[in-house]
């Protein structure tokens, strides 16, 4: 009676073992998904507000440095402007995501719920890298919707594969330094100086409202030094056709830094950087 059933017990597989493979899938979805749907909540302040601030600086910007007769390049000031904004708006809110996310679960206390749960240090990079990526991208799209349907602002695409690229690239880096603020940040006063001594600051010194052509020799070496600078310069070059910039240095330099952030942020959540007692 015994050995049958212990025969039975062998042909029957243990319902209560998971594989989970070699990546995570449905943890990793699940993850970005959070990510996602925290921002789509409130779609009216992460998507649409930012558009309308957008639209707010472009008719602040053209209507105060001569209007449409204003040029820079060759080209009407709004159609030299338009691409700077977009990548703002999106490098500020890849940001957000990120910084907001994860501070906002170590103040409440509930950030063991993220890391309780079987992921690996890659796919919590993945997951949180990916959800800054597209709100970045998805308020890039609103903010370029909102200026197709805006007079007197030209929207032409002269090529499309810098467009895609620098702007994935510079949600990508935004989105990875969030997550290094989230973590190092112990309240909301920290998350703000980031935002106000390091990303406005070289967002608004990156070539967004002037050509760095103007600019005296040393300004011109600090802009050059500028990451921002590249990723606007390159995504404008999608778009008007020139640039202020080599495109190829552009890319290899926002490539570069971007693997190094990617590897910094899989190092702090392999350690448990500021996240584990």
């Amino acid at each position: 009676m015994s050995a049958t059933l212990h025969d039975n017990s062998e042909s029957f597989p243990d319902l209560g073992a998971r594989t989970i493979g070699a990546v995570n899938w449905i943890g990793l979805w699940t993850l970005y998904l959070r990510e996602t749907r925290r921002f789509m909540k409130v779609w009216a302040q992460t998507l649409a507000a930012p558009a309308v601030t957008t639209i707010l600086f472009m008719i602040i910007f053209t209507l105060a440095l001569g209007g449409e007769g204003r040029q820079i390049a060759g080209l009407p000031y709004a159609q030299f402007l338009a691409p700077g904004l977009i990548v703002m708006a999106m490098l500020q809110n890849a940001f957000a995501n990120t910084s907001s996310s994860i501070l906002i679960a170590k103040v409440q206390g509930n950030i063991v719920d993220t890391l309780m749960p079987p992921l690996s240090a890659l796919e919590l990079t993945i997951g949180f890298v990916a959800g800054g990526i597209t709100r970045g991208l998805a308020v890039g799209m609103s903010v370029g919707l909102a200026f197709v349907l805006m007079p007197g602002v030209p929207m032409t695409v002269a090529h499309i594969w810098p467009i895609l690229y620098f702007s994935v690239a510079a949600c990508t880096m935004l989105a990875l330094v969030g997550v290094f603020t989230g973590v190092w940040a112990e309240k909301f006063d920290h998350a703000a100086a980031i935002t106000n001594f390091v990303i406005a600051p070289l967002s608004l010194l990156s070539g967004t409202f002037y050509s760095i052509e103007r600019l005296s020799t040393s300004w011109q070496v600090f802009s050059h030094l500028n990451p921002f600078f590249y990723m606007i310069d390159g995504f404008r070059y999608g778009f008007i056709g020139t640039g202020d910039s080599n495109l190829m240095i552009g890319l290899a330099y926002t490539l570069g830094i971007n693997l190094v952030l990617t590897f910094a942020v899989y190092r702090v959540f392999k350690t448990g950087y500021r996240l584990k007692a």
